[in-house]
């Protein structure tokens, strides 16, 4: 029988395509780990693993296993971790993913809170593009995700969290600077900045955008907000930009955030989890304590308006 500790063993080398660096992770020696897998592949009556010199590799059969070891490996954490909730539901560990567009700027907000309302959970945090989460949380190495709405989601459970306004990002002489409002209209043929292909939030904006008639700047896709908001201040155009993302950069002297008028473009933000998960009662915890973020403007801070539309 195949046993878990050669399974971890295998998913280090495919992590870190190093033996000794594998070996460090798994806090073993290099020489107990190499022997380990070599004792699966003659289990197995397969060769799992190309090694060279230099670098390590996984052959097309260890490529195919390698994919149900991340499964059996996750079952058998998940197990565990049932069992701890069995004795304590709000205890334990929690994997939560979030994307790059709404991790830095929602964090600081919601964690402190989430650990004092429960103390005994150990929370995780990954910060992934959108399929790439969805693809961890379907696979059971995530336990939930934290992230705008799209049709990608309905394929499991989820629990709306707040609506978040998108603002328009322009730079401080551009001629809607001083503008205390603009409406979609206002967007008709201008130049707009974008992220690159992967993140969600680049989909939600130029889905508003090219409604109002705007046009994409195909010069340069940036991959994160924090590149946007510097090519707005330098006059490349501009952008729709998420309200928490200007939180504490209202005094910036370089761009102006402008919110819209009706209609309000906005993302959802959404709790999604497998459906029928084991640990509904920590995943209600989670909601309701985030929901009261979004609605208490003194547990947080910044106005309650930040994560309304």
């Amino acid at each position: 029988m195949v046993k878990l500790r050669d399974l971890q063993y295998l998913i280090a080398i495919d992590d870190y395509k190093h033996f000794g660096k594998a070996a460090e992770a798994c806090h073993v020696s290099q020489p107990t780990l190499s022997g380990q897998v070599i004792k699966l592949e003659e289990q197995l009556s397969l060769q799992l693993i190309e090694r060279h010199k230099r670098k390590v590799l996984l052959t097309p059969a260890g490529e195919l296993l390698i994919k149900e070891a991340r499964k059996v490996i996750a079952a058998a954490e998940q197990l565990e971790t049932q069992a701890a909730a069995l004795l304590d539901p709000l205890a334990g560990d929690l994997h939560v993913g979030l994307i790059p567009t709404l991790a830095p700027y929602i964090l600081p907000h919601i964690m402190q809170p989430l650990i004092n309302a429960l103390p005994k959970i150990n929370f995780y945090l990954h910060e992934e593009k959108t399929q790439d989460l969805l693809a961890a949380l379907n696979n059971g190495e995530l336990d939930c995700l934290i992230l705008p709405y799209l049709k990608e989601v309905d394929p499991f459970e989820y629990y709306e969290l707040f609506d978040e306004a998108l603002v328009l990002a322009v730079s401080t002489d551009h001629y809607l600077a001083s503008r205390e409002s603009v409406s979609l209209d206002d967007l008709n043929d201008q130049q707009v900045l974008t992220l690159e292909d992967g993140h969600c939030l680049r989909d939600q904006a130029m889905g508003y955008c090219f409604s109002a008639g705007a046009r994409e700047d195909q010069r340069f896709k940036a991959a994160s907000l924090e590149t946007l908001r510097h090519m707005v201040a330098a006059r490349m155009g501009v952008t729709l930009m998420p309200q928490l993302a200007t939180h504490h950069r209202q005094m910036d002297e370089t761009i102006h955030y402008i919110p819209f008028s009706e209609p309000k473009p906005s993302r959802k933000i959404v709790l999604v989890m497998r459906a029928n998960y084991s640990r509904m009662e920590v995943i209600r915890a989670v909601v309701k304590s985030v929901k009261l973020l979004a609605n208490n403007e003194s547990l947080i801070g910044v106005s309650p308006a930040l994560f309304q539309s």
